[in-house]
C-alpha cells in the first residue's frame, strides 16, 4: 500500500517567510553577502568567484557550460565573463576544431586567484555551518540534493557553494 503524501502548503494559509524557498534565498543571499566580503580582496563579487573556480576544476569551459555548471542563464554568465577578462582573469580563445565555439582559460592572474578561493570559501562555510554537526551537514546536503531533484533537475557536480 502506497503512502500518501501531505501537501505542506495551503494556499489559503500560505505566508512567504515560512515558504523553503524564501528560506533558501535568504540562505543564499546571506552566503552571498558574506562571500562579497571575502572576496573583495581579490576585485570579485560574491559572485564571480564561480566562473573563475568552475574553469579552474575543468567543469566549464565555454560560456554554455559555465552558465549550466552555475545554475545561470547564458547571457548573465556572459555579461559575468565581460567583466572577468576585463579584470585580466579570463580569456576567450575560439576554437580550432569548430570557429563557431569560444573557449575559455584562466589568465596566469586568474590560476592566482583561482587558488585562493577555495580557502576563502571554507571560511564563509564554516561560519554559515556553526553549530551543526557533521550528521546535520550530512542530512542538510542530502535534503537539498532531494528538493532539487523533486524539481526536475540534478544537482551538479560543480563546486557548490
Amino acid at each position: 500500500m502506497q503512502e500518501i503524501q501531505p501537501d505542506f502548503y495551503d494556499a489559503s494559509n500560505y505566508t512567504p517567510e515560512e515558504s523553503v524557498s524564501y528560506l533558501m534565498k535568504g540562505a543564499l543571499q546571506a552566503f552571498y553577502k558574506s562571500t562579497d566580503t571575502e572576496m573583495q580582496r581579490f576585485d570579485l563579487t560574491g559572485k564571480q568567484w564561480a566562473p573563475l573556480l568552475l574553469i579552474a576544476k575543468g567543469c566549464c569551459d565555454t560560456v554554455a557550460s559555465c552558465a549550466r555548471a552555475s545554475y545561470s542563464d547564458s547571457g548573465a554568465m556572459t555579461r559575468m565573463l565581460d567583466r572577468l577578462e576585463t579584470k585580466g582573469l579570463i580569456r576567450r580563445i575560439r576554437s580550432v576544431a569548430d570557429r563557431r565555439v569560444v573557449n575559455l582559460e584562466l589568465t596566469d592572474a586568474g590560476r592566482v586567484i583561482a587558488g585562493q578561493i577555495p580557502a576563502q570559501l571554507v571560511k564563509v562555510l564554516n561560519q554559515h555551518l556553526r553549530g551543526f554537526d557533521a550528521a546535520e551537514l550530512a542530512q542538510f546536503k542530502t535534503l537539498l540534493r532531494r528538493f532539487t531533484a523533486n524539481g526536475g533537475d540534478t544537482p551538479s557536480t560543480a563546486p557548490s557553494a
